[in-house]
């Protein structure tokens, strides 16, 4: 949560000609007519985190389909897929993006994710009634938890300079260089 999966995963698809972006998020809310954050009041977190385990078999096995397909551009057909931070922790899920993709660790250092977590926390259910303090708790404590679900990512890449154009331009061409 707050890597920086959307901003650096759209910005690759804008620049990369066949390349298509897909954020799990938004393919929930299209799905269901309705924000995260309703989804989250009215039927729980469990209910969500089985729908995004859907969501994103769906989405794996469609992005496959269009690799075998040969849809994108000539020598890479790509969808680049943003999950919520808590999706690769489900059972089975790190195995089922490693197989169907590549997967990446976006790491922002604990600053920078307590600045965007904190600016945006009234659109996060999960952090919508806390103090920056106790944002920087449920980050150290998230970090924690989540580590042997990220550990089997297979490439990290740095995301604290996603906060402008240019440093978001300078990602992405880091990023292309870097795979």
């Amino acid at each position: 949560m707050g890597s920086g999966k959307t901003t650096l995963g759209r910005a690759l698809a804008q620049r990369v000609p066949g390349w298509r972006f897909i954020d799990l998020d938004e393919e929930i809310e299209r799905h269901t007519g309705m924000s995260i954050r309703k989804f989250f009041t009215l039927h729980g977190e469990a209910a969500f985190r089985t729908l995004e385990a859907e969501t994103l078999r769906a989405v794996a096995e469609e992005a496959a389909l269009s690799h075998i397909k040969g849809e994108g551009s000539e020598n890479q057909p790509v969808t680049v897929v943003a999950c919520g931070g808590g999706t690769p922790c489900r059972p089975g899920a790190m195995e089922l993006m490693n197989r169907y993709g590549v997967t990446v660790l976006l790491e922002a250092s604990p600053e920078r994710l307590l600045a965007r977590l904190t600016e945006g926390a009234l659109q996060r259910p999960l952090l919508r009634d806390k103090t920056p303090a106790e944002i920087a708790q449920f980050i150290r404590s998230e970090q924690i938890r989540r580590a042997p679900w990220y550990n089997q990512a297979m490439l990290r890449f740095p995301s604290d300079r996603l906060e402008s154009e240019a440093e978001i331009a300078e990602s992405c061409e880091l990023f292309l260089n870097s795979i």
